[in-house]
This record gives C-alpha cells, sequence and structure tokens, in this order.
C-alpha cells in the first residue's frame, strides 16, 4: 500500500472557539512563515529506579501547551487579544475548545479545555513588525484520522 501522507503544512486548519466570547469556532490565520503552531513534549508518567535497581512507573495527568505563532500584521491577532482584554476585565480565565487539523500528515487533533497561558500584547519592532507568540495550555487533545 502507498503512503500519500505528505509533509505539507501550509494547508493545516486551527480552529478556537471560546466560552461566551467566541462560542463559534474562529479559524485562526495569518502564521509565521517558520513557526506555525507546536506543542511541547509531555511526560505523562514518572519513573524511578530504586537501590535495587527495579525502575519503577506510575501514570501522572499532563495538559499540553501549545504556541502559535501569528504575523503582526495577522487578522487573528485580534481574536487572541478580545479574549485577553475579556479576561482581565472580567478578573476570570475563560475555557476555550479547538481543532488541529493537518491534512498532510491526515491527522485531526481535538483539543479540549484550553486556558490562554501567556502571549506577546505588542509584537518586537525590528526592520519589520515580528511574529507574536501566543500559549494555551490544553486540559486533553484527541487525536483522530483525518478524512478530508
Amino acid at each position: 500500500m502507498a503512503n500519500n501522507r505528505t509533509l505539507t503544512s501550509a494547508n493545516a486548519i486551527l480552529l478556537i472557539a471560546v466560552d461566551l466570547i467566541f462560542p463559534v469556532a474562529q479559524r485562526i490565520q495569518g502564521f509565521s512563515t517558520d513557526d506555525i503552531t507546536d506543542i511541547d513534549a509531555v511526560e505523562p508518567g514518572e519513573m524511578v529506579m530504586g537501590v535495587d535497581g527495579r525502575l519503577s512507573a506510575g501514570y501522572v495527568p499532563t495538559s499540553f501547551r501549545q504556541t502559535i505563532n501569528l504575523q503582526a500584521d495577522s487578522e487573528s491577532n485580534d481574536f487572541f487579544d478580545v479574549w485577553a482584554t475579556y479576561e482581565r476585565n472580567r478578573r476570570e480565565k475563560s475555557a476555550a475548545s479547538g481543532t488541529l487539523i493537518i491534512p498532510g500528515v491526515k491527522r485531526q487533533h481535538t483539543l479540549y479545555r484550553g486556558f490562554l497561558r501567556s502571549y506577546k500584547p505588542i509584537p518586537a519592532l525590528r526592520k519589520t513588525s515580528q511574529p507574536r507568540p501566543f500559549i494555551i495550555e490544553w486540559e486533553r487533545h484527541y487525536p483522530a484520522p483525518y478524512i478530508g
């Protein structure tokens, strides 16, 4: 059977909804040239070596930290600015849900209960305005095949 997957990420789709602010998922667009999105590695367990040389392990729940990089002129920066301003004014966090579709590798990831962890409120100004990173911490994610 032939492998018809590709490494293309230019056609990736990221949709995010935020309770009360954006109840309908918004398509995030205008990604940085070399760095669209990334999720940090997780350590879903703890391992300890006993003095007798036996390794013991236990499962530990972990969250998933996603960094989204948007060009400074991306209209999707407004989405995150509204989210951050809403939370600041309410003095309360708002949960998000999301979907990341990667047609090239034929995978879809459902992102559950995420919170805006950090962001750059203003792009770095150099020769040109630099991309803005936004970090969301997700409680869970569910990978699935993408048939599109």
